[in-house]
């Protein structure tokens, strides 16, 4: 990540026994998973609630690079990029960090774009004045 965008989030974690197969390698979904928990990171310390509920995933895409063991430390950085109307577009590198047996080296990236659909409404409304003020940083706006 080149670092430019303030909007983003640095999360933290280890591969988990049922993040792996039985090879003890990672599984795809995994790195959703790490990606999701850097999105909370983000939200959280933006001061965010109620956005988990009402910001579907409505398009994700991720390139796989290397794979992840069980045990093996894990860098997850989120970057909103855009700020639209009703959606965000993020992108995301995910991170497998040094171990006795491999180098630091890049597991996963990509982008996804979140909508915001009010909790029981069917279609996507412009996001809240408050939650946008809080992300804003650097991110583009449209």
């Amino acid at each position: 990540m080149d670092g430019t965008s303030v909007t983003r989030a640095v999360h933290r974690s280890r591969v988990g026994w049922m993040d792996t197969d039985a090879a003890g390698h990672h599984h795809n979904t995994a790195v959703v998973r790490f990606v999701e928990e850097a999105e909370a990171t983000l939200m959280r310390e933006r001061g965010i609630t109620g956005y988990f509920g009402a910001a579907p995933r409505v398009r994700y895409e991720v390139d796989f690079a290397s794979p992840l063991w069980f045990g093996q430390e894990v860098t997850t950085t989120v970057v909103l990029e855009r700020i639209g109307t009703s959606s965000f577009t993020f992108r995301f590198e995910v991170w497998g960090e040094e171990t006795d047996r491999h180098a630091r080296r890049l597991a996963a990236s990509g982008r996804y774009v979140t909508a915001h659909v009010p909790r029981g409404a069917d279609r996507s409304a412009p996001w809240p004045v408050p939650w946008v003020t809080a992300l804003k940083g650097d991110a583009h706006t449209a």
